[in-house]
């Protein structure tokens, strides 16, 4: 690679009225008196092409190239830089070029164009050279000028875009990749890195650029536009480079910085945003849900999460993702957003990936953590009111509940609501009617009591989630107790308060012809539950309840009970054991 600028601070212009006071004096022809008083012409210029840009003009001491065409009055031509296809190379106003041609190059700009008269006294006298140019020949030039720098000159750089973010600067021993365009001083393009469709990459200060370049990338951040400018001394000298950077060329280069990094660095944070309560932070062994921006650091954007409008989701600290990644998420809150600065060494290294993360290219994640639960958590639970009157009996399994309750995911999300029905949600704990860690979280609360409750997904709906509710996703609850009413035993329909009489069939026997019908039995068992005698299974149809039970105990499914039929199931259930044994 090739890079470098020149300080234009160290170069001072001519001021403009001399100049043309000078060049006044010198169209009209207008010089000193020889030794016998008599005028003597002076070099005469014709500035016909004055470029609208001139950093700099040519002084006393400057090293120019230039090409020229030279020609007598009547026009024949006895010499030019076009003929040999080299530039003049050489340094002005010390006596090495003729006195016509060293005073016709002052205060030129790159790009100008003079034709010059010189005289013969400024030329090559009255002894001329021989066989190419006689006695007292006036010589005629048109120049070109091309390059023009000194030994004082330095690299110049000049900021043309810089971003409004900047994370970090470029220092010595960094890794860069940028883009260039390279020109000569006169625009003349030799080189430029998006013809072959991918950066330049190398490190800064190590010797793998010319010392210009390693001089005028310090500083850049990325996404930075910059010329720099670089005297011939700190480019490629006297030798130049290949056939398209003659020998003594200074050099122009339009940089785009796309990243940098360096060997050492380590994952960078940034918290974007981070929600009041964060009662816990992210560990290694965590399954986290979050969204994501991924970029480049000049803001190219790879890949999202948000356009397959689908969390990523995957456990922290496990090697599932990139290093840095995972590095970069522990530590996170459930809600919080942070940016997460990788460099290559911890992302996809020098090959990079696919086609569009290029080798040693640092990323960029913006990540939004929706959840993270670990496969060992419980249900929380934070009790957002308990009723101030005594709570002897609270729920347990078994029971038959009704309670409210509101759901949502972490990120405030709404899911779905009791509220959006008639009447309160109702279930029996520990009949797997609702999600493990619902059941869990109702479990010991008093009527009027409400919770919070927070339930990982390996406790609700898990990896592959529900109707509206996403994989892997934690759930909030809001859930209030609205009634709860003692349960029955497993596998019981209806339960006795007290031992039933032992002539339950003759009680139940209304018209004593020795058969129950359904009728008789639904009359009976109504009037022990309306006695509190005995209660039926709570939260089902009451009438169901006793079909089923008249159901199991019509043996024959005649239609009718008789008194050997008829049997507890207390009582089976001892019989059942016996058989066992």
């Amino acid at each position: 690679m090739f890079l470098a600028g020149s300080a234009s601070h160290t170069l001072r212009r001519l001021p403009i009225l001399r100049l043309l006071l000078l060049l006044q004096i010198l169209e009209r022809g207008l010089g000193r008196a020889s030794p016998s008083g008599a005028p003597l012409e002076d070099v005469v210029i014709d500035r016909y092409h004055i470029p609208r840009a001139c950093p700099r003009e040519v002084q006393m001491g400057d090293f120019v190239r230039y090409h020229y065409n030279g020609t007598f009055e009547d026009g024949k031509k006895f010499d030019s830089s076009y003929d040999r296809t080299t530039l003049a190379a050489i340094i002005v106003g010390v006596g090495r070029l003729i006195t016509g041609m060293d005073r016709g190059l002052m205060g030129m700009c790159v790009n100008e164009r003079r034709r010059l008269i010189v005289p013969p006294h400024l030329g090559y006298g009255s002894i001329g050279v021989a066989g190419l140019i006689p006695p007292d020949a006036t010589l005629y030039f048109d120049v070109v000028l091309l390059d023009v720098w000194n030994k004082a000159d330095t690299v110049q750089t000049t900021i043309l875009l810089r971003p409004p973010y900047c994370p970090r600067m470029v220092q010595n021993s960094d890794f860069v990749r940028y883009h260039y365009n390279g020109t000569l001083l006169d625009g003349t393009d030799f080189d430029n890195s998006y013809s072959r469709g991918g950066t330049y990459d190398t490190y800064i200060g190590s010797g793998w650029l010319i010392k210009g370049m390693d001089q005028g990338l310090l500083g850049m951040c990325p996404g930075e536009k910059r010329k720099i400018v670089i005297p011939p001394f700190l480019a490629y000298g006297e030798k130049g480079y290949g056939t398209v950077i003659p020998p003594q060329a200074s050099l122009v280069f339009y940089v785009l910085l796309i990243d940098v990094h360096n060997p050492k660095d380590t994952v960078q944070l940034e918290t974007l945003e981070l929600p009041r309560d964060c009662v816990r932070r992210a560990v290694a062994g965590d399954f986290m849900r979050y969204h994501y921006n991924g970029s480049l650091m000049d803001g190219t954007l790879f890949d999202s999460s948000y356009s397959r409008n689908h969390t990523y989701n995957t456990y922290v600290g496990q090697g599932y993702i990139i290093p840095g990644m995972d590095q970069g998420l522990q530590g996170a809150c459930i809600g919080e957003r942070r940016r997460i600065t990788v460099p290559p060494h911890l992302a996809y290294g020098e090959n990079g990936t696919g086609d569009k993360i290029p080798g040693s290219a640092v990323l960029i994640f913006d990540v939004h953590v929706i959840d993270f639960h670990n496969p060992s958590d419980p249900v929380e639970i934070k009790t957002l009111f308990r009723p101030p009157e005594n709570c002897n009996e609270t729920s347990k399994i078994g029971d038959f509940i009704r309670y409210h309750y509101n759901c949502s995911l972490l990120d405030g999300t709404r899911l779905f609501s009791s509220h959006d029905y008639e009447a309160p949600q109702q279930a029996t704990l520990g009949a797997n009617k609702v999600i493990e860690g619902l059941d869990r979280g109702l479990q010991g609360m008093c009527v009027g009591e409400r919770r919070q409750l927070i339930v990982p997904p390996h406790l609700a709906h898990g990896e592959s989630g529900a109707r509206g509710v996403p994989g892997s996703a934690v759930l909030l609850f809001e859930v209030e107790l609205v009634s709860r009413e003692d349960g029955l035993p497993t596998g019981y329909l209806f339960v006795w308060h007290q031992d039933p009489a032992a002539s339950l069939f003759e009680d139940m026997d209304l018209n004593k012809d020795g058969e129950v019908p359904p009728e008789e039995f639904s009359s009976f068992i109504k009037a022990q539950v309306n006695e509190g005698k005995g209660r039926l299974m709570p939260g089902q149809d009451p009438d169901k309840t006793i079909g089923d039970m008249f159901q199991n105990q019509d043996r024959n499914q005649d239609g009718k009970i008789t008194a050997e039929e008829l049997k507890l199931k207390s009582d089976e259930d001892r019989e059942q054991i016996h058989e066992e044994l």
